[in-house]
């Protein structure tokens, strides 16, 4: 497809510049003040249904902003407010607080939903299907469920009812007629059933959900598309234009909490069908030209990459990298399948997985909404060589395993290291339960929710309580994978193999924090190095993910689910190396963990090939949950000679195993110009760790972290 780029970028930089000049200072968020005019009404009712009041009132009360530009309603502005006192939200939070309130821990967002059948019935379809299931259920508590989504969903009804009438009044009678039909109409024509995807994704963030993903989005609307007499650069424009919202919440942000980055709203395009047949379709290159025009941090837009995908779609995916944003990030959709086949999932529903928040795999749908934590692994490191003390405390917070001085060979150490790693995970997980299981399952039922979730309505129950067709899901992030890793061969090889010094005066170093230890700090940083191909390292990297899933697999969540690993931090290496002392790959104390699933910055000397190579020997098919690989270029290598090298390097690392790729291509000279003149880069964005932001508003630790990562040509 050739874009008639000129067509709609206009009506897309109307919308831009109408979003970005509107001014939203002494603005605070309200939806609890609504919320609080439907408790007040139903205090004497059951708490779920005065729950189902309370979405209620917020969906209809909150302002339908439309701007003169929308070409697709659905506005955040509603959530925010200037007029409402202190003593109002103060009053409200206090009633809203006792009700209680669902968290990322309690499955509340991190959720792609059931778009297709969303599509497919309609408002007014969802609405039957609740009178249907309340006619065959007597159970009392599952008619009170299935009565308060339908309070809900009548809501929803109507809050799109009133965005129809301010399109009307804002002169836009096509957006205000789209609206009036999908209030309660399944949609006929692509723009109709967009309308309604935003729709849905509005109310989620109505209720102040984060990270709710679109899914395939390219796989959902193609019927429309295909059933449609659309153009596609018309489908461009109105896909760029409704994802140009996202950003809406960076202004509200602004001044006080802007992180560089929007809503973490996840899309994955191509891969393949549920029948394993090639799913790159029109509208797969659509949504990469869309956003490529909009060129900001958000969406946070996944490919997923098939062997059966054409070359043309990695190219076009490189394309868009290439203009700086840091995405797509890339997926290999045959390792992703298998290692979510590990947990029993239905083929078809494999290869029908989106990802939620940053990288996390997930089946769109038919688990309820993600959740994740952060393991520390370095730090077992630090607890085997001093008998599960911590340096930085004093504290025995791993079980005894033995002094340094009286290990004597590497697999003693490793039968150490594993010894607290187990114990950290049992920790983790006991936790973990612990926050998930204290909460009562029908009183923080999510009703609305639920209603764009299978089988929830038909079974009468939550998402959480039964209602899934699968249980919950949660990844523990184990973090530092090269840090592990090259602290294990430097260990092997300086301590076990050349008996430079033994583990005990190693220890001593450590402790020290290399303070007149310099030079073992320097023996150490030349020991071999996770990223050039050198399997004496890289050995460790594949125990790394083996010994974790080993770890994390036999435990089962609240209600019966399994435990995914990754290998990712997000920026969470930065923090976490402030828990952690010296390491023997030469690292300080407190200083950041290495990134992810990357090599340590700077320890890749060898090439990118060579990296890419050890990045690819662990078995990530046992990482249900996602890698992330930070690989950064200079600018120049995307020029257009390029590309089918660099589509040949995707290829070759993701037949050899590796999972996923993301590329910054920013060079770093110019990123040490915007750090040094951000005035000048406002717009700039980057690839930080599952997710891209505007460079210039990162923490300066992130900006570092960003610069020091190895910059390949």
């Amino acid at each position: 497809m050739f874009l008639c780029y000129d067509d709609f970028m206009k009506q897309l930089l109307l919308l831009k510049n109408e979003i970005g000049n509107t001014n939203f200072s002494g603005y605070r968020r309200v939806e609890d003040y609504y919320r609080y005019l439907g408790y007040r009404e139903h205090f004497d009712d059951d708490p779920l249904i005065a729950k189902a009041h309370a979405v209620a009132k917020l969906f209809a009360c909150h302002e339908k902003f439309v701007y003169d530009n929308d070409l697709v309603a659905g506005s955040l502005r509603g959530c925010y407010s200037d007029v409402i006192s202190d003593a109002e939200l103060k009053r409200a939070n206090s009633v809203v607080g006792s009700f209680g309130r669902n968290s990322f821990f309690t499955n509340f967002d991190h959720y792609a939903a059931d778009f297709e059948s969303a599509l497919h019935f309609g408002v007014g379809g969802i609405f039957n299907k609740i009178n249907v299931s309340l006619d065959k259920h007597r159970d009392e508590n599952k008619r009170c469920f299935l009565n308060a989504a339908k309070i809900t969903m009548n809501a929803f009804s109507e809050m799109i009812k009133g965005y129809a009438g301010a399109a009307e009044q804002k002169g836009l009678l096509e957006v205000s007629r789209i609206c009036n039909k999908v209030a309660w109409e399944k949609p006929d024509s692509f723009h109709e059933a967009l309308q309604l995807i935003w729709f849905i994704h509005t109310s989620f963030l109505y209720e102040g959900r984060f990270s709710m993903a679109l899914g395939r989005l390219d796989q959902y609307l193609y019927p429309f598309y295909i059933k449609d007499s659309i153009s596609g650069d018309r489908a461009t424009e109105l896909i760029a234009c409704t994802l140009y919202k996202i950003y809406e919440r960076n202004r509200f942000l602004e001044g006080f909490m802007n992180l560089g980055r929007d809503d973490v709203v996840n899309i994955a395009v191509g891969g393949v069908k549920r029948d394993g047949s090639d799913a790159v379709n029109e509208l797969s290159y659509i949504i990469l030209d869309a956003v490529k025009a909009c060129h900001i941090p958000g969406p946070n837009l996944s490919a997923r990459i098939s062997v059966k995908n054409p070359d043309r779609f990695v190219d076009k995916c490189l394309e868009v990298i290439g203009t700086g944003i840091g995405y797509p990030a890339l997926m290999n959709d045959e390792v992703n399948v298998a290692a979510l086949s590990r947990y029993g999932y239905d083929i078809e529903d494999c290869r029908d997985y989106a990802m939620v928040g940053c990288i996390e795999n997930f089946i769109p749908g038919k688990q309820p909404p993600w959740s994740d934590g952060r393991f520390n692994s370095p730090k077992y490191i630090e607890l085997a060589l001093n008998n599960g003390i911590c340096k930085l405390t004093g504290m025995q917070i791993g079980p005894k395993t033995g002094e340094a001085a009286d290990i004597k060979i590497m697999p003693e150490f490793l039968d150490a290291v594993q010894k607290q790693m187990s114990h950290g995970a049992a920790e983790y997980v006991r936790m973990f339960n612990n926050e998930a299981m204290r909460y009562d399952r029908q009183l923080y039922s999510q009703p609305y929710l639920s209603c764009y979730h299978n089988d929830c309505i038909d079974r009468g129950l939550d998402i959480r309580d039964g209602g899934s067709v699968y249980p919950s899901i949660h990844g523990a992030a184990c973090m530092g994978i090269a840090t592990v890793t090259d602290s294990l061969a430097a260990i092997e090889k300086v301590v076990f193999e050349d008996k430079v010094l033994s583990l005990a005066q190693l220890n001593e170093a450590l402790n020290s924090d290399f303070e007149g230890f310099e030079d073992v700090r320097r023996i150490l940083l030349k020991a071999p190095k996770y990223g050039n191909n050198d399997d004496f390292a890289d050995k460790y990297a594949c125990w790394f993910v083996d010994t974790h899933y080993e770890l994390f697999s036999k435990y089962r969540t609240f209600d019966d689910g399994g435990f995914y690993i990754a290998i990712a931090s997000n920026i969470d290496n930065i923090p976490a190396g402030y828990e952690v002392a010296a390491t023997p790959d030469g690292r300080k104390s407190k200083e950041p963990l290495s990134d992810a699933a990357s090599p340590g910055h700077g320890f890749d000397v060898n090439g990118i090939t060579a990296s890419l190579l050890s990045c690819s020997k662990p078995d990530f098919t046992k990482v249900a949950c996602g890698t992330v690989l930070n690989v950064k270029f200079s600018g120049s290598t995307f020029k257009s000679k390029n590309i089918e090298k660099l589509r040949g390097l995707v290829r070759v690392y993701f037949e050899r195993g590796g999972q996923e790729m993301q590329i910054n291509c920013v060079s770093k000279s110019m990123l040490e110009d915007a750090s040094t003149n951000p005035q000048k880069y406002k717009d700039l964005v980057v690839r930080v760790s599952g997710f891209s932001a505007f460079y210039v508003y990162l923490d300066e630790s992130v900006q570092n972290d960003i610069l020091e990562r190895t910059e390949h040509g």
